[in-house]
């Protein structure tokens, strides 16, 4: 049915194959998928996780490229496909295997940010995790956040504006599922070390130094702030990153430890957004204050 994944196992960025289901936790599974950028010379992944709910269904969170293997598993878990209650789309940039999913499913409900409702209007969206209460719809087995600071709505440029997704921890195999704002990376190759990843480490999407946060003064802090109550509230061991993989044990005190290390290019960047950006403007089209402190969910 599905690879188990030993419970004392440390790091698995490296051992895991492309397009199979690795259970990372108790009712949560991980897929790896591939996907190539720099003309194809470094495979920064993808993912999909599959979490069971304590009703028996289960919630597809992402989506990859399907293989017969892949679907046959999937299959094989779901009671094919009928205890499927709904697939989330959580990043608004990671839309290219959702076709393909619903044409494989095409009785589930589907989920997605704003920019999956606005590009794949082939899929009958039934909701939008904008709303508050879709991210709340399956609490209190699986939780959802947005980050504050950022945008979430209509990132911008769409070339390069790929930080903000959806958060969502799973409390019963304390696992944090996460895709570009958080990367893990088990054993950096050349490239990659030249890109400043180290071996074994969390590190933030490189857009967090770009225009991945809003252009403000406050921006920063408010991220920042927002992290810290994630961590504080999600006593998450685990955590599935789509770039470039997954940190099976002590991945919240490391990501506490980025934390921590990344005050210093907070106030960086909060000083450079104030010099260029005296008045706080934001580009056309962006939400300001979104899901900072009290204002997540009510």
């Amino acid at each position: 049915m599905s690879s188990a994944v030993p419970s004392h196992s440390p790091n698995l960025a490296q051992n895991l194959e492309k397009n199979e289901l690795y259970q990372i936790g108790p009712g949560f599974w991980n897929v790896r998928g591939h996907f190539k950028v720099l003309a194809k010379l470094i495979d920064i992944e993808t993912q999909m996780s599959i979490i069971q709910l304590r009703n028996g269904n289960f919630l597809i969170v992402d989506t990859v490229e399907f293989t017969d293997r892949l679907r046959a598993e999937i299959n094989h878990l779901t009671e094919n496909g009928q205890r499927i209650e709904a697939v989330i789309g959580t990043h608004p940039f990671h839309t290219l295997s959702f076709p393909a999913f619903y044409e494989a499913y095409p009785h589930v409900a589907y989920y997605g940010t704003p920019r999956h409702l606005r590009r794949l209007t082939q899929i009958p969206w039934v909701g939008n995790l904008d709303d508050c209460d879709v991210r709340k719809k399956w609490e209190p087995d699986v939780v959802m956040r947005i980050p504050a600071g950022a945008e979430f709505v209509n990132p911008q440029p769409e070339s390069s504006n790929h930080f903000i997704c959806v958060f969502v921890f799973h409390p019963a195999s304390h696992t944090l599922h996460v895709d570009d704002t958080l990367m893990y990376v088990e054993k950096p190759g050349f490239l990659l070390k030249l890109f400043g990843y180290k071996h074994g480490a969390f590190a933030f999407h490189p857009t967090i130094k770009g225009p991945g946060l809003h252009p403000t003064a406050d921006a920063p802090y408010l991220f920042r702030d927002w992290m810290r109550n994630m961590l504080r509230d999600w006593p998450f061991d685990n955590v599935c990153c789509a770039h470039i993989g997954v940190k099976v044990g002590g991945a919240h005190a490391d990501v506490v430890t980025l934390l921590d290390k990344a005050e210093s290019l907070f106030t960086k960047l909060s000083k450079k957004n104030r010099k260029k950006n005296p008045e706080g403007e934001l580009p056309p089209g962006n939400h300001p204050n979104m899901n900072v402190s009290g204002d997540e969910c009510g």
